[in-house]
């Protein structure tokens, strides 16, 4: 029996983003061990008997907290901003839950070892959004070259949520701790501490956002043990763009020594003449190689 589950989530505008996760992941003989599960926000009956042959299970995903149907307004997708804080409760059979947005794919099994290692002994596994070439990590607003208004992302979402302004301020220059990617075992104390904070986020706030201001509140007001795992294990195109390796045919870090991409994730759309490579494959962009030079790529996953 599979101890370890992937589970990720999506609805049929990003079914082909799920596809070439799904796709990422079986391409390493490692994945024979590991258990996929799919969290349903809106699939078709198509997509999903495509997705039966591939995966292990495949669940409808629920408002497990609930939510004003005025904010809601038929985005049924927003159900992962709730569900991926109870995974546990509709995949209860396994002992380590790794969650990867439909938007990202895996570039290096050492990744997904990392992730399941690091949420050993009821730790939270997970990557900050800051590191070597991030040149903006909070913004401000300045008054009269003197005072500063905070618009950090954390702070930002904190106010709105209406958390109370010490709890606010605890976060504002935390660096920001991206959900997209996250470990956790099934015993582990971080469940009931983001569960419990996704409650009060969910009251006064967006839906959208809800769960990444959760889990940094687990982290940074509730402590919440936690390691975590450096930038290139969870990527963000839209903050830095990778370079590309050419002679060992990957993607890598843009700053010496390179290392490997292990997940990289579409967060935000990589956007070029108004559209987005999420929902248009064919787009590319121009990005760097390792030996200084300019090539045309696609950052989506191709098989």
């Amino acid at each position: 029996m599979k101890k370890n589950v992937i589970v990720s989530l999506a609805d049929s505008n990003y079914f082909d983003l799920l596809d070439e996760l799904i796709n990422s992941i079986k391409r390493f003989k490692e994945s024979q061990s590991i258990a996929i599960c799919i969290l349903d926000a809106g699939l078709t009956n198509e997509q999903k008997e495509r997705l039966s042959k591939k995966v292990d299970e495949i669940k409808s995903a629920e408002w497990d907290i609930e939510v004003p149907a005025f904010k809601v307004r038929g985005k049924e997708w927003l159900k992962s901003q709730v569900s991926r804080a109870f995974l546990p409760k509709y995949f209860p059979n396994y002992e380590k839950y790794l969650w990867i947005d439909c938007d990202a794919w895996v570039n290096d099994w050492e990744t997904i070892e990392l992730y399941f290692k690091a949420c050993e002994n009821g730790k939270l596994g997970i990557t900050q959004t800051i590191g070597p070439g991030y040149k903006i990590t909070s913004k401000v607003n300045w008054l009269f070259g003197k005072l500063a208004i905070i618009k950090s992302q954390n702070f930002k979402h904190a106010v709105k949520s209406k958390i109370g302004f010490e709890k606010a301020r605890k976060l504002a220059f935390a660096p920001h701790i991206n959900i997209g990617v996250f470990s956790l075992e099934k015993n582990s104390p971080g469940w009931i501490s983001w569960q419990k904070n996704l409650e009060v986020t969910l009251k006064a706030g967006n839906i959208f956002g809800s769960e990444g201001l959760a889990i940094n509140m687990s982290v940074y007001i509730d402590d919440l043990e936690t390691e975590f795992l450096p930038l290139n294990c969870n990527w963000i195109t839209s903050n830095l763009l990778p370079k590309y390796d050419q002679k060992k045919d990957t993607f890598v870090e843009p700053y010496l020594p390179h290392y490997k991409i292990g997940i990289m994730h579409l967060a935000a759309g990589i956007w070029k003449d108004g559209k987005d490579m999420r929902v248009n494959k064919d787009i590319e962009i121009e990005i760097e190689t390792t030996e200084n030079q300019k090539i045309l790529k696609s950052l989506r996953f191709i098989n």
